[in-house]
């Protein structure tokens, strides 16, 4: 297969563990440059990782060699840039969110289609060996049907955190827990039982820190498949503690702790999938493997070489936007509110 030329845009704080993937994937992807309007961070990150660097984005968008641009920016930036890049004839892997409501993300997702580029979402967490063994488990039908659907982030985000200007707001991030850190877990948890049909959720601004964004949210949730639970996230449960998915089925229960997975179904022994306990919940929102990541990009850059959809596409990351509006809304009004429906994997 012939090697994907990739290019790298913004090299801040999320750039890490897409570096790591990267040189470990020599095999597959030339890194042709990565650009920051930073020159600092341009050269730390050549520096560090021993790859090109390039001045301007532009530069990446008119170099033939690149196939594939990996957006790591800021969320309000994402539209433009990714458009720019699907316009210019190359496929795109975008940090989460796509955009900071379901509107901008639908319209983002539509324009890279028409383009006829590949468009994926950084959603690591579906390509955790935990998650892709309860995904399996949930296919044979071991669980049976399922009828208690819940999740916990119950993470901690430090003052130095929020430090960094426009942290927190939404000028910069569109977005707090829900957008900024809960999507990652809420994005795995409907890739696993399917869309939510209905909400009802209280979110709220804690006095830890000036932001004006929610730092906690809570809600009821129905699902299309029948099952009933509920999403509680936060970032300010200090120290941080791993992020929990929790299923109860006609046939057992699963418990999804991070990348550590436990399966009790019924008269039998339960089943362990060993795993790291850290998910990045605590003060170093980076301190994670970057082994999720290496599967995503090389399944990102297989889908072009295959021409398929990748597990993780633009269409498929839809359903959390529509769940995070909804969560939000109800929010505002005080009232349950339905679940908007998105078209396709």
């Amino acid at each position: 297969m012939k090697k994907i030329g990739v290019g790298l845009v913004g090299l801040g704080l999320a750039v890490k563990p897409h570096a790591l993937a990267l040189c470990d994937l020599a095999g597959k992807v030339d890194v042709i440059g990565g650009f920051s309007p930073s020159p600092a961070r341009r050269a730390e990150f050549a520096a560090t990782y021993g790859l090109p660097v390039v001045d301007s984005f532009r530069a990446l968008c008119d170099d033939p060699r690149v196939d594939a641009l990996l957006i790591l920016t800021p969320p309000r930036t994402h539209t433009e840039l990714a458009t720019a890049a699907a316009q210019a004839g190359k496929h795109v892997l975008l940090e989460k969110p796509i955009g900071v409501d379901l509107a901008e993300a639908s319209a983002l997702v539509d324009a890279v289609e028409r383009c006829e580029r590949t468009l994926a979402v950084v959603f690591q967490h579906r390509f955790r060996t935990g998650a892709c063994a309860l995904r399996d488990l949930l296919r044979s039908g071991a669980l049976g049907d399922l009828v208690s659907v819940s999740t916990s982030i119950r993470w901690w985000r430090s003052a130095d955190y929020f430090a960094q200007p426009g942290r927190g707001m939404k000028a910069r991030d569109g977005g707090g827990v829900l957008l900024t850190q809960a999507i990652h877990t809420l994005d795995l948890l409907l890739d696993l039982v399917g869309p939510a049909r209905q909400v009802m959720a209280a979110c709220r601004t804690s006095p830890l820190r000036r932001i004006d964004t929610e730092d906690i949210a809570c809600a009821t949730v129905t699902y299309d498949n029948g099952a009933v639970g509920v999403i509680d996230a936060t970032t300010t449960a200090y120290p941080g503690y791993p992020e929990r998915i929790e299923l109860a089925g006609t046939g057992g229960s699963a418990v999804l702790e991070a990348e550590r997975l436990v399966v009790q179904l019924v008269g039998r022994a339960p089943q362990v999938v060993e795993g790291s306990s850290l998910g990045g919940g605590g003060a170093d929102p980076m301190a994670f493997s970057h082994e999720a990541h290496r599967r995503l990009i090389e399944d990102f850059v297989d889908a072009i070489a295959q021409r398929r959809p990748p597990q993780a596409s633009g269409r498929s990351a839809l359903a959390v936007h529509a769940l995070i509006d909804a969560m939000l809304a109800s929010s505002a009004a005080g009232a349950p509110v339905g679940v908007a429906g998105t078209s396709g994997k």
